[in-house]
């Protein structure tokens, strides 16, 4: 890795040498990444994400490509969101469960969980097979500003949601569920539930993250509206 530049006089950014791409095969990718040293505190999860970079683990990160621009950075103004038709059905659906905040994982229920979800559903993804220091380094490393809503079916545990709390609102970083429970649509349900708590709270977006044109596994956040995509350097609205 590389030294890249500064966003400021405290944040060094460092680069990866190419590297596969995880989602377009046959592409090379390169990412530029925040100190690993440095401390992520809300002020500069808040301002890194309103730049595009996203929280991964420990790690503050932006995609910074050679010869390509797929990734976008994608958020919901959650002010004019409104659950309508399938989103409406969805939400009615899961009506029943209970939602737990806390600010730490402890328990191997929720780690047997996270291994069926990556098992099941990303087994053709590097993620695949799920280990307990994947889901440590993954999952569980977080900063002071980070909560885990965890989804409860009666006492069973059916999906948590990684959500980091910025200044302009929450970041969905990362959501695992039971895939037993498909007809549920748990994934879309954690974002519906992740836009009501936004909303309650005052603040103006829930990030989603990147989302890529031809990667189908991304293709469910471009079916929320209004999205904004930061295009350009500029957050621009789509509706």
């Amino acid at each position: 890795m590389n030294s890249k530049s500064k966003i400021n006089d405290s944040i060094r950014l460092f680069r990866t040498a190419p590297h596969p791409c995880s989602y377009k095969k046959e592409q090379t990718a390169a990412t530029i990444f925040v100190d690993p040293e440095l401390s992520i505190s809300k002020p500069i999860n808040s301002k890194l994400s309103e730049l595009g970079y996203r929280r991964s683990g420990a790690h503050l990160y932006r995609p910074d490509c050679d010869n390509c621009r797929a990734c976008i950075s994608c958020r919901i103004p959650v002010r004019h969101f409104h659950r309508a038709g399938r989103f409406k059905k969805i939400w009615n659906r899961n009506l029943d469960l209970q939602i737990v905040e806390t600010d730490t994982l402890e328990g191997s229920e929720e780690y047997e969980l996270y291994k069926r979800y990556i098992n099941t559903r990303h087994s053709d993804g590097d993620m695949y097979p799920a280990t307990p220091e994947q889901f440590d380094a993954f999952i569980c490393t977080n900063t002071s500003n980070t909560l885990f809503y965890k989804f409860y079916l009666d006492d069973k545990l059916i999906a948590v949601s990684v959500t980091d709390v910025l200044h302009q609102g929450l970041s969905a970083v990362y959501t695992f569920f039971d895939p037993e429970h498909s007809k549920r649509s748990l994934g879309i349900y954690a974002i519906l539930w992740q836009i009501s708590r936004v909303q309650s709270l005052g603040f103006e977006y829930l990030f989603l993250g990147y989302w890529i044109k031809d990667c189908e596994k991304m293709q469910y956040k471009s079916s929320f509206r209004p999205l904004e995509m930061l295009l350009e350097g500029k957050w621009a609205l789509l509706t």
